[in-house]
């Protein structure tokens, strides 16, 4: 597992892309939330995870959100995130000593891995930030869509007042490209790299193979 590493360009609200697109129709389907995880997507064949994977994640996700639910009540805004175990903490929290209880809290959480702490000492943030936040999520997303050398589905995304955060499961390469497309959006304050690096070779291991279009007991053609 690499290192937590950052871009330049400053503090934190969050918010997942799948919350972005159901914001489109209702923004109090994400922007409300006070403490847990926004709304969470299908699983989809493209991602990289393995679906036991997936849904370990998502399980993950459910149990550190109400275990820091129940540990915090509304004095905190604490979202979580966890990509192949790797568990991203974003929000805000009324003191320090806060951050490290909620890190506690979520590395105890069954199957859970490393725990990546960006919680901020700070009041809760406004609706307006985290509106803005699903706004700069759907951008960031859109971008990578466009870009024709990274595949977007490696990406979750996760907005926190203009920061971005990028995990998945990629090879340095794609790691660069993506921050460095996310850097250049308007409004992206800083974009920080939650990956788990893979090599050039793992990756190609990982990626699906071309569907025959040949029914798989077709006779031979004539000569």
């Amino acid at each position: 597992m690499t290192p937590l590493r950052t871009t330049p360009h400053t503090p934190a609200l969050r918010t997942r892309l799948v919350c972005a697109l159901l914001a489109a129709a209702s923004l109090s389907a994400c922007a409300p939330l006070l403490l847990g995880t926004a709304v969470g997507g299908a699983l989809v064949a493209s991602d990289r995870r393995t679906s036991g994977a997936q849904v370990e994640d998502k399980a993950i996700e459910l149990k550190t959100s109400n275990r820091l639910g129940d540990a915090f009540g509304g004095r905190a805004h604490i979202n979580v995130n966890a990509y192949n175990r790797m568990v991203l903490l974003t929000g805000e929290v009324p003191a320090e000593p806060d951050r490290l209880t909620a890190e506690q809290i979520a590395a105890r959480v069954e199957n859970a891995g490393t725990v990546v702490n960006q919680l901020v000492v700070a009041t809760n943030s406004t609706l307006g930030s985290r509106s803005n936040d699903v706004l700069l999520a759907s951008k960031v997303r859109a971008t990578l869509v466009d870009a024709r050398d990274v595949i977007s589905s490696a990406f979750d995304i996760v907005v926190e007042r203009g920061e971005v955060y990028l995990m998945g499961i990629v090879s340095e390469r794609e790691a660069n490209r993506a921050a460095e497309l996310t850097a250049s959006i308007d409004g992206v304050k800083k974009v920080v790299k939650v990956f788990q690096i893979i090599s050039e070779d793992e990756l190609a291991k990982r990626q699906p193979k071309p569907v025959s279009s040949e029914p798989a007991n077709a006779p031979a053609s004539p000569r």
